[in-house]
């Protein structure tokens, strides 16, 4: 289980450095006389972010075999990829 856990803080931890919700994060931090405010507020975001992903992805493999998510998430972030490079998102 400590695999598990170590794998999944690092997928997310490397996934969500330098993204957008990491800066706006940043920005809400210059903004606010309440750094730890900001800290709470986005880390229980996260907690709960990460609650639902693994209550969808535990449910949606009941009805739909892991490698055909697996490939769906890839083909989806293609798409979003060249979308973001042409400007369109």
């Amino acid at each position: 289980m400590l695999r598990v856990i170590m794998t999944s803080f690092w997928i997310v931890f490397i996934a969500e450095l330098g993204d957008k919700t990491q800066l706006q994060t940043m920005l809400l931090a210059t903004q606010s006389k309440s750094i730890l405010g900001v800290f709470i507020g986005a880390s229980c975001a996260l907690v709960l972010s990460a609650f639902l992903g693994v209550l969808a992805g535990s449910y949606i493999t009941k009805f739909i075999p892991p490698h055909y998510l697996q490939f769906a998430a890839g083909i989806a972030f293609i798409i979003i990829g060249v979308l973001t490079l042409l400007g369109k998102v």
